[in-house]
């Protein structure tokens, strides 16, 4: 192995207040980051750097962690452009939707979902994302789920077992044998290829009761909760994974004053999800508010052919600026550090000596640029596990 510096930062995210100017992202000025062989070594002032094996020089541009999104749904065949437009047309979005790439990934080889899922994830690491979290809950079968789970799993060591996405068509008229399946010879059948457990707790897919014996269930195999929670109604989502530690709540749209308590006084990290939300022109989740009652919050793109269908963590970054209240500052740490977080990982969304040199460079002198120029291509450069990885 051999060490690199990165030195002529104009300012380096470290997400570690001791190594910069004491702000929650730690910048540094005028920096420099010494990796060696697959971790951080040393941060730190340009003028500082220790002597290593080779140097890129980063044009005085801003270097940030890479980017971790903690929320996707990859693993599917099909898209659903005649319903994004006909929703863009005045219909409302519904959970049922999700049936139509159910049917087409239940008929999608196991070649052709990843496929799929390896385009996706070379599209995102484009954009900076450099660790994701993905769900199987479109094949809603015993065996579509555990391959769903056994193609993600190459990829990626944060696999969630989303059996519990809706009742599977089969049982429509039977949620409770569909519960039992979820619980049982499912769960039996793809907890070897997952770490964590997840279950759409909303009007139309699972209640509370439903998602308390589903993920407990889960729970006992040694899969970790995390769960879709008050997404398009108030509901008991937030209150359950705050109850059962579930790493995160994801979407957190419609919160009560107790929700927000619960967040607050317990280790769930709320996960933001605004590519939702643009895409369903649905109500705003109000980050402010989760902030300011000191929460933990993500963000993430919730990648997912129905809802969002952006893998985009920089244009994530700019909504959540634009229309959720934090400020770029707090979006950057949100996409990187909280969802870590969420993740509970220590070893990513930081660069501090012993982190994996996950790290991009933007083309811009400040983070700040991601929400001031939306929809710009900014990401130059990606470094993943010490690889540099040009993207233009």
């Amino acid at each position: 192995m051999s060490s690199t510096v990165i030195t002529n930062i104009a300012t380096l995210v470290t997400n570690d207040p001791s190594l910069g100017d004491t702000s929650p992202l730690g910048l540094v000025r005028d920096a420099a980051v010494v990796i060696d062989g697959d971790r951080i070594v040393w941060t730190g002032e340009s003028s500082k750097a220790p002597a290593t094996d080779n140097r890129v020089d980063a044009g005085g541009r801003a270097v940030l962690p890479g980017f971790v999104d903690s929320h996707s749904h990859l693993v599917f065949a099909g898209d659903r452009t005649e319903e994004f437009n006909a929703r863009m047309s005045g219909r409302p979005y519904s959970a049922g939707g999700i049936r139509t790439t159910v049917a087409a990934t239940r008929a999608a080889t196991d070649g052709e979902l990843e496929a799929n899922l390896t385009r996706f994830l070379a599209e995102a690491l484009r954009q900076g994302t450099t660790t994701f979290e993905t769900k199987s809950g479109y094949g809603l079968t015993v065996e579509d789920e555990a391959r769903a789970l056994r193609v993600a799993a190459a990829h990626t060591d944060e696999v969630t077992y989303l059996g519990a996405h809706i009742v599977a068509p089969e049982y429509a008229e039977d949620p409770a044998g569909y519960v039992a399946l979820v619980t049982g010879e499912m769960l039996d059948a793809c907890a070897p290829h997952a770490r964590w457990i997840d279950v759409f707790c909303e009007k139309g897919a699972f209640d509370g009761d439903q998602a308390r014996a589903i993920l407990t269930a889960g729970m006992a195999k040694g899969l970790h909760p995390r769960v879709h929670a008050n997404q398009l109604s108030y509901g008991p989502g937030v209150q359950l994974a705050v109850e059962l530690d579930a790493a995160s709540a994801d979407h957190c749209t419609h919160l009560t004053d107790a929700d927000v308590d619960a967040l607050a006084h317990g280790s769930t990290v709320a996960t933001l999800l605004p590519g939702a939300e643009f895409s369903t022109r649905a109500e705003w989740p109000d980050a402010r508010r989760l902030l300011d009652a000191g929460v933990t919050v993500a963000l993430s793109t919730d990648c997912n052919p129905g809802s969002s269908f952006t893998s985009s963590v920089p244009f994530c970054i700019a909504l959540a600026v634009r229309d959720m209240g934090m400020t770029p500052d707090e979006a950057v740490w949100s996409a990187t550090a909280g969802g870590a977080a969420a993740l509970r990982r220590t070893d990513i969304g930081r660069l501090t000596p012993g982190a994996r040199a996950d790290l991009l460079l933007v083309d811009a002198p400040s983070h700040v640029h991601l929400a001031y120029r939306p929809g710009v291509p900014l990401v130059c450069a990606v470094w993943t596990e010490g690889r540099k990885i040009e993207v233009r």
